[in-house]
């Protein structure tokens, strides 16, 4: 719960507390400190449901060991052929009727 991302995120739910707190002097120093209290646990709440849900996201052990010969989950590298020139015929301004 103490990390750099879980208290960065804290102080970024709470700033305006903390602005009112310190800045324009509109709310009990209290009062500031517990609105930040309360956000750390909710920060921490919140990035550990965004590592939930995005763990999972680039690890290899998703894919199947050994595929079966000609299916489509091969190994090989997709390849694409280019194509020279225009596919559609270029008009100009003076063929126009």
């Amino acid at each position: 719960m103490a990390r750099f991302s879980t208290l960065f995120l804290a102080l970024l739910i709470a700033s305006p507390a903390l602005y009112a707190t310190f800045v324009t002097h509109q709310l009990d120093l209290e009062t500031g400190l517990l609105r930040l209290l309360i956000a750390v646990p909710v920060a921490a709440v919140m990035l550990a449901l965004f590592r939930l849900v995005t763990g999972g996201y680039g690890r290899p052990g998703d894919r199947k060991k050994d595929p079966e010969p000609g299916s489509d989950t091969d190994e090989e590298p997709l390849r694409a052929e280019a194509v020279a020139g225009d596919p559609f015929p270029q008009r100009r301004a003076e063929d126009a009727p």
